[in-house]
């Protein structure tokens, strides 16, 4: 099935919290997609502080994953957003193919799901402790465990990471496992200035993704596929739409500027209309 967005602009997975920071800044409603920040099936603290630190092109981040776990966000999280008539997209992360079943079936049964984004791209999965995906094939094994186990007709994003050498064939291959749409680009490997493991997003990362973004429309014709990556202005994803997305997905720009999601959505529609 096609990935079915009644708008071209989403907010990316953690970069919108609980949706409730944003939803003082415009209906939530109003875009293609909240992608929630991706949960896990235990809680997770978070890693030390200091955990964000701004670059002169975006920002360094060592959050950890951090999430109420799967529980909490089901009974707390979950629900307001659903009464806000959000289009929500489960980000989804996991030890095992077994916990990616496992989050797939649970939230399959929760009302008001738009679909389930699996985070396959985690900076440093392997510091995270999470299932580490080296491989195409290791994407497509989760993917396929997910699509496996979700009900019939819920939209799966395979979201990948920037990765020129690769992209194309992990896109192929995630489409293979059931994937409807591919999301390209997350955050890049990094270091905080004491080394720990951490991931550079924002501006820095948009010629990167952009690059891996053709690879991928290339490769793959006629796949939905949704841009991420230092999106910060309407002629940034003018620049994506016009080289193969369907969508874009906003992220660091809004913790610069919460209402950077809305006053795109916006500009871009006076640009078409």
């Amino acid at each position: 099935m096609s990935l079915d967005l009644h708008a071209p602009v989403m907010v990316a997975a953690g970069c919108g919290g609980t949706g409730r920071e944003l939803a003082a800044y415009g209906a939530l409603a109003d875009l293609g997609g909240f992608v929630t920040r991706s949960i896990t099936i235990a809680a997770r603290p978070g890693g030390p502080g200091p955990r964000v630190l701004e670059t002169p092109s975006g920002l360094v981040h060592a959050v950890d994953l951090q999430n109420p776990g799967l529980d909490q966000f089901l009974a707390l999280e979950l629900p307001w957003l659903v009464q806000q008539d959000a289009r929500v997209f489960v980000s989804i992360v996991g030890r095992t193919l077994g916990e990616y079943a496992e989050l797939a079936r649970r939230l399959g049964r929760a009302p008001g799901i738009a679909g389930i984004e699996v985070n396959l791209s985690p900076p440093d999965a392997s510091a995270a402790g999470v299932f580490d995906v080296r491989e195409p094939f290791h994407a497509a094994s989760v993917v396929a465990a997910v699509h496996r186990d979700l009900p019939r007709g819920t939209p799966v994003l395979a979201k990948l990471r920037s990765d020129v050498l690769r992209v194309a064939e992990s896109a192929r291959s995630v489409l293979d496992a059931g994937a409807d749409a591919v999301v390209v680009g997350n955050a890049l490997p990094a270091a905080m200035p004491d080394g720990r493991p951490a991931g550079l997003s924002g501006p820095a990362t948009r010629p990167l993704a952009l690059r891996c973004l053709v690879e991928v429309a290339a490769a793959a014709p006629g796949a939905t596929v949704v841009a991420c990556g230092g999106i910060g202005s309407a002629e940034d994803a003018r620049a994506a739409l016009d080289n193969g997305a369907s969508a874009v997905q906003v992220g660091t720009a809004l913790l610069h500027d919460p209402t950077t999601a809305h006053r795109l959505l916006a500009e871009m529609e006076e640009i078409t209309a």
